[in-house]
């Protein structure tokens, strides 16, 4: 079996979401990658020496320079023409393409697989994390988006894949780019970073997110984290928010300050391999799950942590 990876990047350099999807590819048999962008050829040489990867077909087209789902699923469907499978990472370009791509195929798409239990049967989290479905795709080529926290890295070295480039129909004409914020920071980003500090609803408002979180973060090397309802009162911006409808984690430390623990962020981190709560209410959900846990006032325990670091 020929599997396909969307290569997650940002023209200049291969994401670790990557990684992860190359591993669980590797399972279902040979691994090519797909590199789409504007500019990209660096990133195709990156993707050629992940470890495990045996073609990278490059797409280098300003159509292809933003990731425009419209654009991309129909270069993926012309290459699925010699592949049976195409995989990608569970983040917003891959669940925005994957669809596209199952539509254009015909075919059933299973999202966020756990595991790879044969080459039509695979495991994926229902109810909010709080079951795990195995489900058997029909006969037929697959499309699959991978939860990256359920895969060890593949290596970024150790590869010697081949490059080829490869054409396609370019602009669709549906869509067009217009803009985006991204916030800058010197921090690790959430998906990769080993230490979490997330900051919820009782933080009460922007400036003592950043007044509380933030010190704390920063002493620790840590990413910074949000739950849903911190982002939606504006706290900070949407790229901050960990859970189901936000990035699924999964760090070696997540420290939870003033979050309650709704199901939709715990089933954003609750693979995180040590839990600390820091909550005045003894009965907020978050205790459940939590390793460490601290009630108390978090003005009072968060600054006081911070200065013992």
């Amino acid at each position: 079996m020929k599997t396909l990876v969307w290569v997650e990047h940002d023209n200049t350099s291969v994401k670790d979401a990557t990684l992860a999807v190359v591993t669980a590819a590797s399972q279902l048999g040979e691994v090519h990658l797909v590199v789409a962008g504007s500019g990209c050829a660096a990133v195709a040489d990156e993707a050629a020496k992940i470890a495990g990867v045996g073609k990278v077909h490059l797409a280098d087209s300003p159509a292809y320079e933003n990731a425009l789902a419209e654009n991309v699923a129909p270069l993926i469907v012309e290459l699925m023409g010699h592949h049976d499978a195409f995989v990608a990472p569970a983040t917003s370009n891959g669940k925005n393409i994957a669809p596209r791509v199952a539509a254009l195929l015909d075919v059933v798409q299973v999202s966020e697989i756990l595991s790879v239990e044969s080459a039509n049967t695979f495991t994926r989290p229902i109810y909010a994390g709080n079951a795990i479905a195995t489900v058997q795709a029909p006969a037929g080529k697959l499309v699959l988006t991978v939860r990256g926290t359920a895969f060890v890295k593949a290596e970024r070295t150790g590869g010697n894949g081949t490059v080829e480039a490869v054409g396609g129909a370019g602009d669709a004409g549906l869509s067009s780019f217009v803009g985006a914020e991204i916030s800058k920071s010197e921090r690790p980003e959430l998906t990769s970073a080993k230490i979490i500090v997330s900051g919820g609803r009782a933080l009460q408002n922007s400036e003592n997110f950043h007044t509380l979180i933030e010190p704390l973060a920063d002493k620790l090397g840590a990413g910074v984290g949000a739950s849903r309802a911190a982002v939606d009162a504006g706290y900070v911006p949407n790229d901050y928010q960990v859970g189901q409808t936000g990035k699924i984690v999964a760090p070696e430390i997540y420290i939870a300050v003033g979050i309650s623990g709704a199901i939709q962020h715990l089933a954003g981190m609750k693979d995180s391999k040590v839990i600390i709560a820091i909550n005045k209410d003894e009965d907020a959900p978050i205790f459940q799950v939590a390793d460490v846990g601290l009630v108390g006032d978090l003005f009072k325990i968060v600054p006081e942590l911070t200065g013992k670091l």
